[in-house]
């Protein structure tokens, strides 16, 4: 898959729009890209799953931050033959509780996957779930990076975050 590929697939799954819209951290933009288009379109998803599993290292196990990158962690899981865990934004007040759902073991080797990266704000806090829980993640695979300083405040974290196409890359044939 090419970065070309991509974002040929994301504008034909109408997943890239532009007007005026608020993002989740609370300021806006002209141009949104819609996870819930590409992560339902069957050829979006089938590329972004086959490129990040052509990115996992020997040992890695996929998570998947919710909501978002559960549709990602979980066609990855299937592509390269991995398990996947999903960290969560909070416990459930019901069930066992779990912040993170799934198998993972002390120790074990987590690359996050995650949409789309503005603040990095969703992508730290399963970060820092999956390390109390005992995981050791020092890698993340996203789709988008909207390059709004998300990328800088991961790596400060100390997480090596690589993303499959930047907002200058999607919009430079707009």
């Amino acid at each position: 898959m090419t970065t070309e590929d991509l974002i040929a697939a994301l504008s034909d799954a109408d997943a890239v729009r532009f007007g005026e819209f608020e993002l989740s951290h609370g300021g806006t933009s002209e141009y949104y890209v819609d996870k819930y288009l590409f992560e339902t379109d069957p050829r979006c998803l089938g590329l972004i799953a086959s490129a990040f599993a052509d990115r996992l290292e020997d040992g890695e196990i996929l998570g998947g931050v919710a909501l978002g990158g559960v549709p990602l962690a979980a066609a990855t899981s299937v592509e390269a033959d991995v398990p996947y865990v999903i960290a969560r934004k909070q416990r459930k007040e019901y069930g066992t509780g779990n912040l993170i759902e799934g198998r993972l073991e002390d120790g074990e080797s987590v690359v996050v996957v995650e949409d789309i990266v503005t603040t990095g704000t969703s992508l730290l806090e399963a970060v820092e779930a999956l390390r109390e829980a005992g995981a050791t993640v020092d890698r993340a695979l996203v789709v988008v990076d909207r390059q709004e300083g998300g990328r800088e405040r991961i790596e400060e974290a100390g997480i090596e975050m690589e993303a499959l196409v930047t907002a200058e890359q999607l919009l430079a044939d707009q």
